[in-house]
């Protein structure tokens, strides 16, 4: 009988009848298993309840339905992330001495047995807690989306919840925060997610247990705590209104499996058919990077976190979050604030490569926002309401790279945004074969700007002084798709290129691009592991510049420079740490013959375990000694 009504019910049908059949609790994850106009196959868990498979449930969303499912939020493109909980007590020291690491991780950091963390529920009271004053700052700054931590590794809920007391109904505070914030949230039409992570230094049964853990781990069972963990999720799925995300975190440690993040992916969905949940369900991240190796993995979008990746990946959807301070949980200590401009920076460089940009707040223990974190929510703001249009709803612009910035994209419009303004006012846009469809302007201003082509390029008249603007944004409206032409780097009018680490073609496994130091090529651990440019040249003399930095530990490795058939060894120097950068210049290099050349930078003979960070590499084409000045960026 269950088979047919279950066809009716995907049909829209005899709900009444299904409900005095089935139990409440299997109903919603019976009703679930019909995506779109079809059925997926359905697996009896242990507890009785019907499940669909992660993987059927994919099958049977066709892409159109995916991509309706994912609009709003690739829509929206800024979002709000929160860490909130009993650790903005202490924030950052324990027992009168600071704890390093951040303000969330100071139960390991310390670390901290269960039992003497626990009296921090006793006084939790964050009396000045007020969500919609929450939900109005993020609005105001343009955050279109709010996920906040629900439970943390320390296990603690946000919310009073029925499966334990280590919850925040048990705290003398006594109010749902996640139910108030989740009615402020409709109050405000703010889309609402969770955060919840997988691992929970609290639960009994969670395994695997802390190495500085006195409590023993006999007769724990993680399935146990599996079936405890999917009761707090029905909760927060049923209890909360139109819970739009679930955030997972937690999920390296060897005893959560891809089997179990499958499982626990497709339970979400059953309760949930139309919820985003990102990969961390699942084991599939390529750690702080946060993209999915290659494999078929659950999970809706990527997660890297506090970096930006190189380049926008076709048809990934995936979200950097990234903190404004060093922490994501409070810390009283921690005034190692980001800039208002860099963050507006890395908010277009994320939307520039197709991704969301989920900015942190740490609120204190009172329930307040950081007044530096208002602050810089209000520089956003101000920019925002200029620039918006060049951030929602937009794609990855058509341009591998832009040597003065980056550039998003909508039907019809291309937005440069211009990090460096160009000297004399002059934009080059390279290899951009379109012509403006109608007036070529700047946000925020009136007047129209002269553009022409040479050749490829497109040149834009800009004014001659910058506007105050972190990020001026040019409009440019085009007919049709953008055609670009590739445009090799050239020399500007003093012989001098710029070769930035976001622009290097790595080749190897463990190089990256990092987003902090103003952008470097670091986690150099391996040999084999090469960084190259290629750009045009002429035939004749080369110097290079190159701006390293290096750990004391593992200074003294050699690096290699290549360029048209020389080769230059020199000696990584210690620069004090990893953020503290320095000029090391090589010899000439002669070059024979104009045209794409490509210079390159790798291991030596000797190495010490990790090269150096490398932020640029300048070249200056002509004669010149060893009296020539570091070329500065244009």
């Amino acid at each position: 009988m269950i088979t047919n009504v279950l066809a009716l019910v995907l049909r829209g049908v005899v709900r009444p009848v299904f409900d005095s059949v089935v139990p409440p609790a299997m109903l919603a994850s019976v009703v679930a298993c019909g995506v779109g106009s079809g059925l997926v196959s359905v697996g009896v868990t242990q507890a009785g309840e019907l499940q669909p498979r992660a993987q059927d449930i994919v099958r049977a969303e066709s892409p159109a339905e995916r991509d309706a499912r994912m609009a709003w939020w690739r829509e929206a493109r800024f979002g709000m992330f929160i860490h909130w909980g009993l650790y903005a007590l202490p924030a950052g020291e324990w027992e009168g001495r600071r704890v390093r690491g951040t303000g969330e991780w100071i139960q390991t950091n310390a670390p901290i047995q269960v039992a003497d963390y626990e009296p921090l529920r006793d006084r939790f009271n964050p009396v000045l807690f007020d969500a919609d004053a929450w939900v109005r700052a993020a609005q105001r700054a343009g955050m279109r989306y709010i996920i906040i931590t629900s439970k943390h590794h320390d296990g603690f809920a946000l919310w009073k919840s029925d499966t334990t007391d280590w919850d925040v109904g048990s705290t003398p505070f006594d109010r749902d925060i996640l139910k108030e914030l989740s009615e402020a949230c409709a109050r405000h039409g703010m889309p609402l997610g969770f955060y919840y992570s997988i691992m929970d230094w609290h639960h009994p049964d969670y395994l695997p247990r802390r190495t500085w853990e006195t409590r023993p781990a006999a007769g724990a069972d993680l399935d146990r705590y599996v079936t405890y963990m999917k009761a707090q999720l029905r909760e927060l799925l049923t209890r909360y209104g139109d819970v739009r995300v679930l955030w997972f975190d937690g999920e390296w440690e060897d005893t959560w499996t891809s089997a179990r993040g499958k499982d626990l992916d497709a339970f979400v969905r059953a309760l949930s058919p139309k919820i985003l949940v990102n990969n961390r369900v699942d084991k599939g991240r390529n750690d702080m990077a946060g993209l999915n190796v290659p494999g078929e993995w659950a999970g809706d979008f990527g997660t890297p976190e506090q970096e930006v990746p190189r380049t926008g990946l076709a048809g990934v959807d995936w979200e950097s979050c990234m903190t404004m301070n060093d922490t994501w949980g409070y810390r009283a200590d921690d005034q190692n604030w980001k800039s208002s401009a860099d963050l507006i920076r890395t908010l277009v460089d994320v939307a520039s490569k197709g991704g969301n940009f989920l900015l942190n707040v740490g609120p204190t223990a009172d329930g307040l926002i950081p007044e530096a974190s208002l602050a810089r929510m209000a520089d956003i703001a101000r920019w925002m309401d200029v620039h918006a249009e060049s951030i929602y709803g937009t794609r990855a612009g058509p341009f591998t790279r832009l040597a003065w910035g980056r550039c998003t994209a909508r039907d019809g419009v291309l937005y440069l945004h211009v990090f460096d303004w160009p000297e004399g006012g002059v934009l080059r846009v390279p290899g951009l074969r379109n012509d403006p469809a109608g007036a070529v302007t700047m946000l925020g201003v009136a007047e129209s700007l002269e553009a022409r082509r040479v050749d490829a390029d497109l040149f834009i008249d800009l004014p001659a002084t910058a506007p105050a603007w972190p990020v001026p944004v040019v409009r440019v409206p085009i007919a049709g798709e953008p055609v670009v032409e590739t445009v090799l780097p050239k020399a500007d009018a003093e012989g001098v290129f710029v070769l930035r680490a976001a622009d290097a073609d790595i080749h190897g496994s463990h190089l990256k691009y990092e987003a902090k130091w103003g952008g470097s090529l670091g986690f150099w651990t391996n040999p084999e592991d090469v960084a190259s440019w290629t750009f045009q040249g002429e035939a004749g003399q080369y110097w290079a510049w190159l701006e390293v930095s290096c750990h004391p530990d593992f200074a003294g490795s050699e690096f290699v420079v290549e360029l048209g058939g020389g080769a230059f060894t020199g000696v990584v120097p210690n620069t004090g740490d990893w953020g503290t950068f320095t000029i090391v210049r090589t010899e000439p290099f002669i070059v024979e013959r104009g045209g794409p050349m490509t210079i390159s930078v790798r291991p030596g003979g000797e190495f010490r375990g990790a090269l150096m960070n490398l932020r640029s590499v300048r070249m200056r084409w002509g004669p010149g000694d060893v009296h020539e000045p570091f070329p500065k960026m244009p």
